[in-house]
């Protein structure tokens, strides 16, 4: 899933790349979407293809390191899919290959670019809210049976929704905020028969007061408000609303102009306080966004070396967080 929505459609319709090739160990699926494209059996054949110079790591989590290790010495630039590893001595042993390769590594965190979270940022960055106090990021789905995929759910390092979903929401507001001065966590494990967490919530402490809650739960039947922001000037609240995952599944393409684009109905509240002192709501449309943003940054970065916007200390205090 990762490599055929969340990578491909955007490698094949970025200016500045052109998909090559892919590994298929079982079946060749990705000729009928992309007839020119060759496919190797190995892993070991892809990195020795000379003219391949960014590979993408879209594999289970526990191989993230040792594959993208291996691109890396094969004098490929790599991107790599959330998490990044599994530990921050594997992170920090991968950043520190790079630089001696003299390549470039990316983290893959693409809900930076979410059109629901966009909104937030720009609220954020706004000030309306004045000095924030309480920032609540949640991100649950309801998948009370077992996943059908193994490497999920059998306990194996980088496995469980801590390192699913937890990378997305600690990207986020560490993108905002910056590193936290205290995290509490709880982590539990609800389904039957689950060996790995299907909760966690992250209590993270800020300067000036600030607390941060993110949680994420496999059993939410429903859902409420995906972002509540509080701070002394007003308030914000916003669904989960990004559209690109569901445009994906149904074969828009990144290019199209209603890609990324929330439906009538999707707006976030503002509720502000007016100079008299009276609240104001108000609905906040979100300007579409586009994972393209990702990949444009990789492009400017290997291209022009301009920086990338997710940092590796950025990672570092990511994992920090999830393996404490």
């Amino acid at each position: 899933m990762s490599g055929k929505l969340f990578h491909a459609p955007f490698l094949a319709q970025h200016p500045g790349f052109e998909l090559r090739s892919v590994v298929e160990r079982s079946q060749q699926r990705m000729a009928a979407d992309y007839p020119d494209i060759t496919s190797y059996a190995s892993i070991e054949a892809l990195l020795a293809d000379p003219t391949l110079e960014l590979v993408v790591v879209n594999t289970p989590n526990d191989t993230h390191h040792d594959l993208a290790r291996q691109a890396l010495l094969a004098g490929k630039h790599v991107l790599v899919e959330k998490p990044v590893a599994t530990s921050v001595a594997q992170w920090q042993e991968l950043c520190d290959l790079a630089r001696q390769q003299g390549r470039r590594l990316f983290a893959y965190q693409n809900r930076r670019w979410d059109t629901d979270f966009s909104a937030v940022r720009r609220v954020v960055e706004s000030g309306q809210l004045g000095q924030l106090i309480e920032v609540h990021f949640r991100f649950d789905r309801y998948r009370p049976v077992l996943h059908t995929k193994v490497f999920k759910e059998d306990g194996r390092p980088g496995s469980g929704l801590v390192y699913d979903l937890g990378p997305h929401l600690l990207d986020q507001v560490i993108s905002l905020f910056g590193r936290p001065l205290a995290v509490e966590k709880t982590i539990g494990s609800y389904r039957a028969g689950s060996q790995v967490p299907d909760f966690f919530n992250f209590h993270l402490r800020y300067p000036a007061g600030l607390n941060v809650w993110l949680t994420s739960s496999l059993l939410v039947a429903d859902p409420g408000p995906a972002f509540i922001l509080h701070g002394t000037q007003g308030s914000y609240r916003k669904e989960r609303t990004d559209p690109q995952e569901a445009q994906l599944l149904a074969g828009m393409k990144p290019l199209d102009p209603a890609y990324g684009r929330e439906q009538p109905g999707e707006e976030g509240r503002l509720t502000v306080a007016e100079p008299s002192g009276t609240l104001a709501t108000t609905l906040d449309t979100a300007a579409p966004a586009s994972y393209m943003g990702l990949f444009e940054a990789v492009y400017q970065a290997i291209r022009h070396g301009q920086p990338y916007p997710i940092k590796e200390e950025e990672l570092t205090w990511q994992l920090e967080i999830i393996g404490e």
